[in-house]
């Protein structure tokens, strides 16, 4: 699944704050030179820009010291506390996520961002009913977001709350017809249940939507392979690894929801020979994933 970056998306769209970005060089204060504290904040401020750039291409690590010390020179800016704790989101370091983000909270408590990555931190820590809690009040602030309702869904189903789950991923739909991982994700229940047509519908439909999606690409070749149809599920298999390799790890595919069933099933696929020959000759590095767009 895409990663939910509403921190990152929040203060691109802001135009972050609207000041001029210091040359690299500017970065670090000699210090022989005196700044009052209006200085100092607007020296965070740019050294925080810089590294929601460095964010915008995925260099985390070099982004994440720029925002440690914009903390420092603007601590009274949610913006600089929001841009750090989302680094650590995208970085897996979920509770060193949570810090941060209630004091970029505490800066400006009616931010729907800085709500909804809070859900993203309970969620990587598997503090599900604190997920959904702090999704709902950030979607109080900013009802319908379909990113923010996928997340409420994936939470609701890892409270076993599959009815939920599944009226949550139908809204983020609504909000946004092209959302595929909601579509994805409903398959993913309905393969559990037993309902295996349903699920292949569903993950059609998501292919339908984004050709290059590996995940429901290779739920299909899954199903299909289950039910005896060998070929067929092979090659949609074959595709989807092809694609992206890491759908090959249970492991992965179990971070991303998958159930027992599915998991168990998917085990048999990739015990083929076919498979296990494409595993071996996958490129290492996934593609760069993108997050479905939200009409405006």
């Amino acid at each position: 699944m895409p990663n939910r970056n509403y921190w990152l998306s929040f203060l691109v769209v802001c135009g972050f704050w609207g000041i001029s970005l210091p040359a690299f060089g500017q970065a670090l204060v000699p210090y022989t030179v005196q700044l009052n504290s209006a200085q100092l904040e607007k020296q965070g401020l740019g050294l925080a820009q810089e590294a929601a750039q460095l964010a915008q291409f995925q260099q985390y690590e070099l982004a994440l010291p720029r925002a440690r010390l914009a903390t420092q020179l603007a601590p009274k800016t949610y913006q600089s506390w929001l841009l750090l704790g989302g680094l650590y989101l995208q970085t897996n370091k979920f509770a060193e996520a949570i810090a941060p983000l209630q004091q970029a909270r505490a800066l400006d408590p009616k931010n729907p961002a800085i709500l909804f990555a809070l859900g993203s931190a309970n969620f990587g820590q598997e503090r599900y009913q604190a997920a959904v809690d702090n999704i709902q009040a950030g979607l109080k602030l900013k009802p319908n977001d379909p990113d923010a309702l996928f997340d409420l869904g994936n939470s609701y189903y890892k409270l076993n709350r599959l009815s939920d789950a599944i009226a949550q991923y139908n809204q983020a739909v609504a909000n946004n017809q092209k959302f595929w991982p909601a579509i994805n994700n409903i398959g993913l229940i309905k393969y559990e249940q037993g309902d295996i047509e349903g699920a292949l519908t569903n993950w059609r439909n998501a292919l339908a939507i984004e050709k290059q999606a590996a995940e429901p690409q290779l739920a299909i070749g899954v199903a299909l392979y289950a039910r005896g149809d060998r070929d067929r599920g092979l090659a949609a298999g074959e595709a989807a690894l092809k694609i992206d390799s890491r759908y090959g790890d249970l492991e992965f595919l179990k971070q991303n929801l998958w159930g027992n069933r599915l998991l168990a099933d998917t085990k048999k696929l990739l015990a083929a020979p076919r498979i296990r020959t494409t595993l071996q000759q996958a490129p290492q590095q996934p593609p760069r994933q993108t997050t479905p767009q939200t009409p405006q």
